[in-house]
């Protein structure tokens, strides 16, 4: 994957109809591992959710065609001594597999860690996610830890691993 694939782009009500397409013909790829936004409701709590100070969320767009290609959000961020938040991500049917979120999230840590000055990130992930796994391996997390039926997914509790990168770690890589 060359670089300059993608570009981030702040979540807006201007893509609600593309995002909720998105979501309707990425069910088969989301099955148990996220449940983004489905209603345009949904999708309007979720653009406020993300414009407040405690959350931050970018869309992945296909820098050739302006497509949707998936959402990485940044949640929960709490400041002071911890400078610490979660961090989500999922991709949008056809683009999956293209190396387009890996570019998408690799920007996102890096704002993280430069623009939002955060200390350290955690992503949770459902342990046959193995995609998912490989993606922030690759980007320079470390597996802290198992979390039995942490999040609830598809209707269950499900277990996740608990990932995360410390801002000295990233520098470290970059």
């Amino acid at each position: 994957m060359k670089r300059g694939t993608i570009r981030l782009e702040r979540p807006s009500q201007r893509r609600a109809q593309e995002f909720l397409a998105a979501v309707r013909r990425s069910r088969r790829l989301h099955s148990s591992w996220v449940s983004p936004p489905g209603t345009a409701a949904a999708y309007r709590d979720y653009l406020r959710r993300v414009r407040r100070s405690t959350h931050a969320g970018y869309f992945v767009c296909r820098e050739d065609s302006g497509e949707l290609a998936g959402v990485v959000n940044i949640s929960e961020i709490v400041r002071g001594n911890f400078d610490s938040a979660y961090l989500g991500y999922y991709a949008f049917a056809p683009h999956a597999g293209q190396g387009l979120m890996a570019e998408g999230l690799a920007r996102v840590v890096g704002e993280a860690f430069r623009r939002l000055g955060l200390h350290r990130l955690e992503a949770n992930i459902q342990p046959r996610n193995t995609a998912s796994r490989r993606l922030v391996r690759r980007l320079g997390f470390r597996r802290e830890g198992f979390s039995r039926r942490y999040l609830r997914g598809a209707g269950r509790w499900r277990d996740h691993e608990r990932w995360t990168i410390l801002a000295e770690d990233w520098r470290r890589s970059v």
